[in-house]
């Protein structure tokens, strides 16, 4: 699966909508809206890295508010949950009580 977290600057007054279109694009798993220099923050998840081509500058940019975009490919991930599961591993049976 190929990443990419898309920076997003919205038209004033137009972030909430700009984030419920966006939410709506099958590509996009989610959409923040966050504090700071950008106004959402969109990640995109795609199969191939041709497709990132179409979502991004195409349906992305086309979504109503969105004003500029800043895009981020994703090359590695680390995640905190899958390293508790890792670590984890054989540590239920020891957190369950037994009678």
């Amino acid at each position: 699966m190929i990443t990419a977290i898309v920076l997003i600057h919205t038209e004033r007054g137009q972030t909430a909508s700009a984030g419920e279109a966006l939410a709506d694009i099958p590509d996009v798993a989610e959409v923040y809206s966050v504090t700071g220099e950008y106004d959402l923050v969109a990640v995109v998840r795609v199969k191939r890295y041709e497709q990132m081509a179409e979502v991004v500058p195409q349906r992305i940019a086309a979504v109503p508010g969105v004003a500029r975009t800043h895009t981020l490919m994703a090359f590695q991930h680390y995640s905190r949950h899958d390293l508790e599961h890792i670590w984890g591993l054989g540590m239920e049976s020891e957190s369950t009580p037994t009678s």
